[in-house]
This record gives C-alpha cells, sequence and structure tokens, in this order.
C-alpha cells in the first residue's frame, strides 16, 4: 500500500506544483483583483461541479468494478448537461456578470464534469497510472498556457485564463475517452441501463452530499468577503488558502488509496500498515505547514507581488485547522469507503453551521482574517465528531493518529532500502 500512496502521492505533488504555478501566475501578471476575478469564476465551476455528482462523483469510483462502464458513464455524461445548463441560469440570476462570463462557465464547466468523469471511472478499474497522468497533464497544459499567454505573449487580462483553461480540459478529455474506449465493456441492454442508473442515483445522493456541505465550508468566505469587501481582498484571501490547501495533497494522497482498497475489499477493519501510513500523512501535513507558516509577509511579496504580503495572517489562522482536516480527509474516506454517508454527512452540515456562524460574526469585523479563521473553527468542529465516531467504529483512539519515533525509523529504513 504505501508504494501506491507513494506513487500517488507523487502525481500530486506534480499538480500541486504546477497549481501553484497557476496561483503565482494570476496573482503575479493579474494582480489581486484579477486574482479574486480568477478565484470567483474557479469557485462558481466547482460549485456547479458538485451537484453534478448527485449522480456520479465518487460513487462511480465504488459501482464502476461491478458495472458497465458506458451505463456509468452515459447518465453521468446527462446529468452534467441538465446541472451546468441550470447552474449557468442560476448565476446570471443571482449575480450581475456579463454575457461572456456565462458562456465561458458553461462551456469549461461542462469539459471539467466530463473529464472528471472519465478519470473516475479509470480509477475505480485502477487505472490509476492512467488516471495520475491525465491529471497530471491537465494542470500542466493550463500552467503551461497561461506562462506562455502571460509572460511570453504579454496578454496580462482574466479572460486569457479562460481560453487557456479550454486547452488544460479539451486534450485531457479526448484522451481520457480513449483509455475508456479500450475497456471491454459494451453497451448492451436498455433493462441493465435504467437499472444502474437507479443504483448510481442511490449511492450517489449519500455519497456527495457531504462532498457538496464540504465545498460550502472551504469556499463561502470568498462570496462573504466580496460582499463585505471587494475582488482585491478575495484575490488575497485566495492565495493564503491555496497554499494551506495545497499541502492537503498528504493525506489525500493517502485517503485514495486506502478508499479504492476499502470499497474493493468490502471489510470494516483498519490494518495496522493502513494506521501507520495515516499517521505518516499527519506527520508530513503538520510539517509542511509548519514550514508554511515560517514564511514571513516579504517572501509573499516578493513570490505573489507587493499585495500579497496580506496573505501570511490568513495562513497563520488556517493552519490549525489545516493539520486537522487531515485527520478529516482520513476518517472520511474510511466511512465512505463502506458507504457509510450518513456520519460524514452530519459532520458536514455541523461544519456548515459553525461556517456560517463564523463568517456573518467574523468576517464583517476582521475581514480575510476573519474568514481564515471561521474555516479552522469549522474544520476543528467537524473533525472532532469523525475522531469520535471513527472510535466507535474501528475502536482506534484518536491517539492512533499521532505518529511515534517507530513511524519515522519505518519510514526512513524504506527510504534507505530504496536508494
Amino acid at each position: 500500500m504505501l508504494r501506491r500512496v507513494i506513487q500517488n502521492f507523487a502525481t500530486r505533488l506534480g499538480t500541486a506544483l504546477l497549481s501553484f504555478g497557476v496561483v503565482w501566475l494570476t496573482a503575479r501578471y493579474l494582480g489581486a483583483a484579477g486574482r479574486g476575478a480568477v478565484s470567483l469564476f474557479v469557485t462558481d465551476c466547482a460549485a456547479l461541479l458538485l451537484f453534478i455528482g448527485l449522480l456520479g462523483g465518487s460513487s462511480l469510483i465504488y459501482l464502476v468494478p461491478r458495472r458497465n462502464v458506458w451505463h456509468l458513464l452515459l447518465p453521468a455524461y446527462g446529468w452534467a448537461l441538465v446541472v451546468c445548463l441550470i447552474g449557468t441560469g442560476v448565476v446570471a440570476l443571482v449575480r450581475e456578470v456579463p454575457a461572456a462570463y456565462l458562456g465561458h462557465l458553461l462551456a469549461l464547466a461542462l469539459l471539467q464534469a466530463f473529464f472528471s468523469i472519465n478519470t473516475s471511472l479509470l480509477l475505480g478499474r485502477r487505472r490509476e497510472a492512467a488516471y495520475n497522468g491525465l491529471l497530471v497533464a491537465q494542470v500542466a497544459l493550463l500552467a503551461g498556457g497561461l506562462l506562455v499567454a502571460f509572460w511570453g505573449l504579454g496578454w496580462r487580462v482574466v479572460p486569457v485564463y479562460y481560453y487557456v483553461a479550454y486547452l488544460a480540459y479539451g486534450l485531457p478529455l479526448v484522451a481520457s475517452l480513449w483509455a475508456l474506449s479500450k475497456f471491454p465493456d459494451r453497451l448492451v441492454g436498455e433493462r441493465r441501463l435504467r437499472a444502474t442508473v437507479r443504483e448510481l442515483g442511490r449511492h450517489s445522493r449519500g455519497a456527495h452530499f457531504s462532498n457538496i456541505l464540504a465545498f460550502a465550508n472551504y469556499r463561502l468566505g470568498y462570496y462573504f468577503v466580496a460582499h463585505f469587501a471587494d475582488a482585491r481582498a478575495v484575490g488575497i484571501l485566495s492565495v493564503g488558502v491555496a497554499l494551506t490547501e495545497a499541502i492537503w495533497l498528504i493525506p489525500r494522497s493517502t485517503a485514495l488509496v486506502q478508499y479504492v482498497d476499502l470499497v474493493h475489499a468490502g471489510k470494516e477493519a483498519v490494518p495496522a500498515a493502513a494506521l501507520r501510513v495515516s499517521r505518516l500523512a499527519v506527520l508530513g501535513t503538520a510539517g509542511a505547514i509548519g514550514l508554511l507558516a515560517l514564511l514571513p509577509s516579504a517572501v509573499l511579496s516578493a513570490v505573489f507581488g507587493p499585495e500579497f504580503g496580506a496573505a501570511r495572517p490568513v495562513i497563520l489562522f488556517l493552519a490549525p485547522g489545516g493539520i486537522a482536516m487531515a485527520l478529516q480527509i482520513l476518517c472520511s474516506s474510511y466511512f465512505a469507503g463502506l458507504a457509510r454517508y450518513r456520519i460524514n454527512n452530519t459532520a458536514s452540515v455541523l461544519g456548515l453551521l459553525v461556517t456560517l456562524a463564523a463568517c456573518i460574526v467574523l468576517i464583517p469585523w476582521f475581514g480575510i482574517r476573519g474568514a481564515a479563521l471561521a474555516s479552522t473553527l469549522s474544520y476543528l468542529a467537524s473533525t472532532a465528531f469523525l475522531l469520535y465516531h471513527f472510535y466507535r467504529a474501528t475502536g482506534a483512539t484518536p491517539w492512533a493518529f499521532l505518529p511515534s519515533f517507530t513511524d519515522v525509523t519505518y519510514l526512513w529504513g524504506m527510504a534507505r532500502r530504496k536508494m
């Protein structure tokens, strides 16, 4: 398992570095206001993708080992089209945005949705090499295209981001369809297709509800800051959030492998090896966030631009919650792998209630610092709830996630053997 986790981590590290490049390019060449506009667009796309998961999402990974690929892909694609059309209409009603913005939102949300569906199906069939390669290719195309446009050609306006994103999602989408076409599955049996659609809907509603709530916990502060401040403040907040969340690739790499293994095994017991890998993930997360918190404002200003030194307090307020999220990601993947979605959903509801209350109270008074503190309070509350239920389900106390000297020695021994 650890070898697969390391491979997954290496892929996610590559995508995180490339994503950091995207954040840096948009901040450096578009400024805080431009970075804020891009962040709000990305958040709108992500909101649409969340509702797409109500007939797909992680449930595709859960069902595809047992079902026909095309019986899952067709309804997921159809639902994605419906959601993107309705979601774009809702954005047009609740926010004053140009017609061109709505067109880009609809088209790019669809491309991202189709790409996400395809890669989920590949991962569910344990085509992890293809899955990892496509993820890296997508982010590399986005970062590389922005570099050429901003630095090479001098095109430094927000719409450039949209056009580069078409390339970055379009080409990997075609490649993912080609990879799916290699499966032996064939689209046969209308009755079987209808049965699979019903099963997909039943699993998706439970599995994905917590993801919708989690997104609100992660991004609700952006809209509050945009309302009480401006796009510039959103841009500064987004840099601090992006840097902190990039570190979550460590627990997410572990959780993804453990989730796939649980789906295939169907057992509730947590092997000692899985707990050891989880402890190492927590150790890595805490170490990386500690290093990030030590960065002075001058470094952030030098890297992203003079406006972004103000992102350091955001990172400091997010640091405790960032470490708590490592535990939350690992616990929630365990319950999702066993299709025990109610626990994850309840934790997300609890976190959302804390987020709403904290944003209303803190952001008008403390601005982006209040938004960061609201996120941390939310993460701590939902993580405590999940740790309690993880203990009830497995007997493993919260202290089971604390790394020990033995774990570090084990990791060092593996590294020496590889070397």
